[in-house]
């Protein structure tokens, strides 16, 4: 007797629960979410393409350093990421800086995510697109450091602040760039089957 009353209260709050469906229960198909991270990408189309200028930053020491900054950038994996890759030269003609980023969108967390590689160093950031452009964010123990781009038809201004813990900002670097041209790079040089 006992037992049919517990499975009869039993039954009857699994009854109360709602019903999940198969189609509620199952991931999104790949070809759902390549779309929304197409979608969530297509807004930050106008920053592909080649970039050039001139860009400084000032190291730990304090001593401004002066490059000819390139940038190129571009889509790849059908437009689900966007590449760049940014190289510095200096006046000698050589490489004084060269990163490289993955831009990507996370359907399941709705964020962004930029996930960069520069002088040895690597981690995943924080990225918000703006309406010209975007922001990134490195945090590095209590100083949050700051990248702030805004792209303005053929222009391409970029600058980083350090922010410390009082809030104060220390502006460390800028580059400026102008647009030199479209790029079918990485995805228009895709190695052919045969």
């Amino acid at each position: 007797m006992r037992n049919s009353i517990l499975m009869l209260a039993t039954a009857a709050v699994l009854s109360l629960l709602p019903v999940v469906t198969q189609a509620e229960q199952a991931p999104p198909s790949a070809k759902a979410m390549q779309d929304a991270q197409r979608e969530a990408l297509k807004p930050l189309d106008f920053l592909n393409g080649i970039w050039q200028g001139n860009a400084y930053n000032i190291g730990p020491d304090g001593m401004r350093h002066e490059i000819v900054q390139t940038e190129r950038i571009g889509p790849m994996l059908d437009g689900t990421i966007k590449v760049i890759e940014g190289r510095g030269y200096n006046a000698d003609g050589t490489v004084g800086f060269n990163a490289f980023a993955v831009l990507s969108y996370d359907v399941r967390k709705r964020a962004f995510n930029f996930r960069s590689y520069a002088m040895g160093n690597e981690g995943d950031f924080e990225f918000t697109p703006t309406r010209d452009g975007y922001v990134w964010k490195v945090q590095a123990g209590p100083v949050t450091i700051r990248y702030t781009a805004k792209i303005t038809g053929a222009s391409f201004n970029e600058v980083g602040d350090r922010i410390l813990p009082d809030g104060k900002e220390i502006r460390f670097f800028e580059m400026n760039l102008k647009r030199v041209s479209d790029t079918t790079w990485p995805s228009g040089q895709a190695v052919p089957m045969k």
